[in-house]
């Protein structure tokens, strides 16, 4: 059973810091250095500091990365710069955003969701994950004691249940509200009224959660509720290390924008990628289609969408200025190539095929292994565009996953490949967030 509770969230204090959107910032996974060193520039309370500080070359284990974000926290609180609610309170977020010309709003619950064993099936992933990131989130679990970015996962309102529960939040008065960059707006209330917070328990606790974003997060989280409790044996009662934070979203939210993590490949030697070409004919049907923009998206959009989009594949750079459109033939063959503890519904997916069977099997490129040879791209002409200018040898275009096959796949138990979902935009850091003492 699915149990939520209300946090004494923290949050700037806009008394002090009024332009909050200086100091917001995305979470940790998507910041590289020039990112993180523009943030820590355009303000010196940016929430980078917190979410993702700078390591230094004298670093040591006494004196680090994540001692420095836990004296800042301390630092920031005494300041008065963050500060604790009052109120025990869920918070209402409604992200606006464009995508592609278009505009969406995404609305989403900032709450705290009792951690739960994968075996339990309360909560469910539904994508692999790296040891790395789980690391990195787990010392700064222990520096902190706080969730400094929300796991954004989903679920179920079939009879609009929540919607009804929280139509009248949104007349009042919210506790944030501004426009960032890029044309994104952000608006948060604070939920606390007594009666709105038992029908969001009870209608969210007869279903289970989905994990869209943040899988490293919430392993880290287990690993650091387990750490506790092995210190605090003996003690009994909830402690603040049995909760994480989440921001909940309706599966059928319209501002649900799913984007396709296409990948990138360098460094191959001429003999591996002739072996690719070759050993793509016995598995596939090939298609060329004439690389001539603009119409060419169009084209390649509508055949990644055939048949559900299951096992399409398209590829750049294997044969001069051609995408090769690739549908599977010989399901059998294929299935030789996968692993077979595997669902069906895993096998059939095109990023599964394509990590595999081209990736694994065909290239000798294994993902874990690779990370200077393999980068993503969630835009198909930026990534073409990285071949013909010679940052990459090929581009591997995927079409976006469904959020039923989301659902699918973490129904049987079973996890997609990493970096088989992007969820646009990522959920913003900074707007609020749990700190375990304050529970």
């Amino acid at each position: 059973m699915v149990d939520i509770h209300p946090f004494h969230g923290v949050r700037y204090n806009q008394a002090v810091v009024r332009d909050l959107a200086q100091v917001i910032c995305p979470p940790y996974d998507i910041i590289p250095p020039h990112v993180q060193s523009e943030l820590c520039e355009r303000n010196e309370h940016n929430f980078i500091r917190l979410e993702q500080a700078r390591e230094l070359s004298q670093d040591t284990a006494s004196e680090n990365k994540y001692t420095r974000a836990a004296a800042t926290l301390s630092r920031w609180l005494a300041q008065g710069i963050l500060a604790v609610e009052e109120v025990p309170a869920v918070y209402l977020h409604d992200h606006h955003f464009r995508y592609q010309s278009q505009e969406y709003r995404r609305r989403g619950i900032i709450t705290l969701v009792r951690l739960e064993e994968w075996g339990s099936r309360v909560v469910r992933p539904h994508e692999g994950t790296l040891a790395n990131p789980r690391g990195d989130r787990l010392r700064l679990l222990r520096a902190l004691r706080s969730d400094t970015s929300s796991i954004m996962a989903l679920f179920e309102d079939r009879d609009k249940e929540v919607v009804s529960a929280l139509a009248a939040v949104e007349k009042d008065e919210p506790v944030i509200h501004f426009s960032a960059d890029g044309g994104e707006k952000h608006v948060l209330w604070a939920v606390s009224e007594a009666e709105t917070l038992a029908q969001l328990r009870q209608h969210l606790a007869r279903q289970p959660l989905y994990i869209a974003d943040g899988h490293h997060r919430y392993e880290s989280a287990l690993a650091y509720q387990r750490e506790q409790r092995e210190k605090l044996m003996g003690s009994y009662g909830d402690k603040g290390s049995d909760f994480v934070m989440m921001e909940i979203v309706d599966f059928a939210d319209p501002g649900l924008v799913i984007l396709s993590p296409h990948r990138l490949v360098r460094g191959l030697p001429a003999e591996k990628i002739d072996g690719i070409l070759n050993g793509l004919d016995p598995l596939f049907k090939i298609q060329k289609l004439p690389f001539a923009p603009p119409d060419v998206w169009q084209k390649v959009n509508v055949f990644l969408a055939g048949n559900e989009g299951q096992g399409r594949i398209a590829i750049f750079g294997l044969d001069g200025r051609n995408i090769l459109l690739l549908k599977p033939h010989n399901l059998t063959a294929l299935d030789r190539l996968m692993p077979a503890s595997r669902s069906e519904h895993y096998r059939r997916l095109s990023v599964s095929i394509l990590d595999h069977v081209v990736l694994d099997n065909l290239s000798g490129l294994k993902r874990e292994q690779a990370a200077e040879a393999l980068a993503y791209s969630y835009d198909q002409a930026e990534a073409v565009g990285m071949v013909l200018d010679g940052q990459y040898q090929l581009a591997f275009l995927i079409g976006p996953m469904k959020a039923d096959m989301i659902k699918t796949i973490a129904d049987v138990g079973d996890r997609m490949p990493g970096k088989s979902t992007y969820f646009y935009p990522k959920l913003p850091v900074g707007l609020v967030f749990y700190r375990m003492a304050d529970r």
